[in-house]
């Protein structure tokens, strides 16, 4: 029976990114002048783990691009090689390029491999001494140890002859000899002769199933390059004994027994049952394609035992609970009431206790996301040519799965906005008394029910008189409105918007911030920006922890129940002994301390009857979207709740001004409204509110 290794290729994938994301780490904290030889290992091993599971499952394209990747690492951690910058560079590329390699293998593509290829020649001749590292001399860094004759010579013609004898407790390692055998008869093109040694095996009431007792004589009757064949059993040099000698014109050349390559990967998932050295193609071919998946984003996620454990410990008291109120049930009378009021209590509180449960399972830490930032910062400073030090705190704060997927690249924005428009470069740094190095902080931590994300650096600020003057030159506000600053701050995310005179890879085609906050307002979160002329600016990103539970408001317009988002509700008020004005005869604005907020009716919006009463007997609830506040008018507060959120593309079709919805507690589904399509359907703006301004 065989196996289909397709489905562990999921785990391949998401295995190998963690492996990548070591190897960048393990760069970008390594000293070229002094490296640690712990950072060294680490890297190889990630390096080797993901060689190793590509040629398992026949990704053969990864396989050959890391195993010299491989190599070069070897001679490093062995002190035969010293790394300079250069190098480092490269070796960051080529994990760019791993990394793009596998998302195409994963989407079902075929790989491009011109940037493999192109990496793969300058390794190969630094491997030959082509290209010595520059700091070699200092080091005492040698050239690439000569290749032994067996290598550099012509494969014999004859082809090779191999014994290959695993250790008994091969098999227990995770190492398959039939992947072995089919490997060989790959590079061999099935042009090879394979008899079993039964010499060690024993009386049956005797055996040991989990060992092995076969030993292969293998001959290769074409001609072969050793190194191919060294690749085949490199992953069992300490699980088995290997001897390789060359078949040509009477003469052999053996080879020494248990030949040295490198260490044995991690074990290899479970492989198909020992059969026939010749494989049929079907079952050489790669195994069929994954499905396209999602950009950057993983399907499954893993959970410590500890958060498993609180479920299972959950689900066991829902059930006693459950039991309980079974038997209450049965011939139940009045004396009971009592104990079903007990019952019913208990079952809410291990409901909740249980709800608590899953949405911690989803929760994952933010150094997720963190762990991109380091080497988005090198790249951008060097290419500025600036100085910059990222610093970053509160990588074990915890929020939601789906939330963190989706704020990697607003943030990617923001940091590279702040290094871009913030960090002067060292000299201009110099001349206003600052140290040459700038610093970006990224910060999370807990707040409130929501989670808080600060970016901070110690630029040069925001520039509130060139934002003004863009602002007026693209006809964003006019020359003679006065804002306040934190207006002026409020510019930088209209769409199209940029200060920068020069567009560049980095900036200057005003798109980005915009595009940041309305990805922000699609998780029902909130942006703010605080800045300092000289001293820096703080961009301060607020998000709900999860995407599956809201903290809503509830509220009555004639006999339909609507749900606000907590987070979105800045003030509700009774619209009694209010300033509302009327604007060109068919708009209301509510004069709001020092602001005008545009009204809009709910029941109009959504054509619901309700009963007539003046807007001075109604209640407004003031809501902010897109940095705007808009006031909605209600029939009823009815009050505030956690609701769980149901999709409405998913169970009906998309709505214009409705998020989604949630079941109440007495069966009725209520709505939820999105106020920023709320707001477009009512066609309130800016513009609404400096018109009333003015008619004011």
């Amino acid at each position: 029976m065989s196996i289909d290794l397709s489905q562990f290729h999921q785990v391949f994938y998401e295995e190998s990114y963690e492996g990548l994301d070591a190897m960048e780490q393990g760069l970008l904290d390594m000293d070229v002048t002094d490296p640690d030889s712990e950072v060294i290992n680490t890297i190889f091993r990630s390096a080797h783990s993901i060689k190793g599971g590509a040629g398992t499952f026949g990704f053969n394209q990864v396989a050959d691009f890391t195993h010299v990747l491989e190599t070069l690492l070897d001679e490093v951690r062995s002190g035969d090689r010293s790394l300079d910058q250069n190098a480092m560079d490269l070796l960051l590329t080529s994990v760019d390029c791993v990394r793009s390699l596998l998302q195409e293998l994963q989407a079902g593509d075929e790989p491009d491999l011109t940037q493999a290829n192109d990496l793969k020649a300058q390794f190969e001749a630094i491997l030959k001494g082509e290209s010595a590292p520059a700091n070699s001399a200092d080091s005492g860094g040698a050239a690439p140890p000569p290749s032994t004759d067996s290598q550099a010579a012509e494969p014999p013609a004859g082809g090779w002859k191999i014994m290959f004898k695993p250790h008994l407790n091969m098999l227990q390692t995770g190492n398959e000899p039939t992947r072995m055998l089919r490997q060989l008869a790959e590079i061999s093109q099935d042009k090879l002769e394979v008899s079993a040694q039964f010499d060690r095996l024993t009386d049956f009431t005797t055996m040991n199933p989990e060992h092995c007792y076969l030993a292969w004589e293998i001959t290769i009757q074409t001609p072969v390059e050793r190194h191919e064949i060294d690749e085949v059993f490199e992953w069992v040099e300490d699980d088995a004994d290997v001897s390789i000698e060359a078949i040509a014109s009477g003469e052999t050349a053996a080879a020494p027994v248990a030949e040295q390559v490198q260490e044995a990967p991690a074990a290899q998932p479970p492989a198909e049952t020992p059969v026939a050295a010749s494989v049929p193609d079907q079952e050489k071919a790669p195994a069929k394609k994954a499905s396209k998946p999602a950009a950057q984003e993983s399907s499954s996620i893993r959970v410590s035992i500890d958060k498993v454990d609180s479920l299972i410990n959950m689900v066991g008291e829902l059930v006693i609970t459950q039991s309980m109120l079974g038997q209450l049930g049965q011939n139940f009378d009045i004396t009971r009431v009592q104990r079903l009021q007990e019952g019913l209590a208990q079952l809410e509180h291990n409901t909740r206790e249980l709800q608590e449960s899953v949405m911690k399972i989803r929760m994952m830490p933010i150094s997720f996301v963190f762990s991109r930032f380091p080497r988005l910062v090198r790249d951008v400073s060097r290419s500025l040519d600036k100085k910059i030090e990222l610093k970053m705190s509160g990588e074990n704060t915890e929020l939601d799965k789906t939330v963190m997927e989706k704020i990697g690249d607003p943030m990617v924005h923001l940091i590279r906005n702040s290094m871009d428009h913030g960090i002067e470069t060292p000299d201009i740094r110099i001349a206003n008394g600052k140290p040459e190095t700038g610093t970006v902080v990224l910060n999370a931590f807990h707040q409130s029910g929501n989670i808080v994300i600060e970016i901070k650096d110690d630029g040069a600020g925001l520039n509130t008189d060139r934002i003004l003057q863009k602002a007026i030159e693209n006809g964003l506000v006019s020359a003679d409105q006065n804002l306040t600053q934190e207006q002026m701050f409020d510019l930088i995310f209209q769409p199209g918007f940029s200060t920068a005179d020069v567009v560049s890879d980095l900036s200057g085609r005003g798109v980005g911030m915009d595009v940041v906050r309305r990805n922000i307002a699609a998780l029902n979160g909130s942006i703010e920006v605080s800045s300092e002329r000289g001293k820096g600016s703080r961009f301060v990103i607020r998000l709900p922890l999860t995407l599956a539970i809201l903290d809503g408001q509830l509220v009555r317009v004639g006999d339909q129940i609507y749900i606000f988002p907590l987070v979105s509700i800045v003030e509700s008020i009774q619209s009694e002994n209010l300033s509302i004005n009327n604007v060109g005869g068919h708009s209301d604005v509510l004069q709001l301390r020092d602001e005008y907020v545009p009204i809009v009716p709910l029941h109009e919006v959504f054509n619901i009857e309700t009963e007539e009463k003046s807007l001075n007997d109604s209640i407004i609830v003031v809501v902010e979207t897109d940095g705007e506040k808009v006031g909605v008018v209600v029939d009823e507060l009815l009050g505030q709740q956690q609701v769980v959120i149901k999709s409405l593309d998913e169970n009906y079709k998309k709505v214009d001004g409705i998020s989604g919805a949630t079941i109440l507690g007495d069966g009725t589904v209520a709505l939820i409204i999105d106020i920023s399509g709320m707001s477009k359907m009512a066609g309130t703006s800016a513009k609404l509110i400096d018109k009333s301004h003015k008619a004011a």
